[in-house]
């Protein structure tokens, strides 16, 4: 541990940030893995309704700066063709 005061106020700082990080990267998996199972099942109505939360939660992320804006523009691209080909599919 460090004996600078303003140092060991950063180190606990980074600690809370990295675990709001971690909760946030955490909760984007899980919605973009049921965007996934959703269109593995073929339920149109259910994979663009978990894309629409997804895509919400991305830009909440990027706002945040947990993950950067084009990481999530990318993700984003993914998640809704992935619901838009199983919509055209229908």
């Amino acid at each position: 541990m460090a004996n600078i005061k303003s140092q060991m106020k950063r180190i606990k700082t980074n600690e809370l940030a990295r675990q709001r990080n971690k909760a946030v990267k955490s909760q984007l998996r899980t919605e973009i893995r049921r965007v996934r199972e959703a269109v593995a099942e073929g339920d149109a109505s259910k994979a663009v309704d978990a894309a629409r939360v997804a895509c919400r939660s991305l830009d909440v992320a990027v706002r945040k700066g947990v993950i950067h804006a084009n990481n999530a523009a990318n993700r984003k691209s993914a998640v809704t063709r992935a619901a838009n080909g199983l919509v055209a599919a229908a």
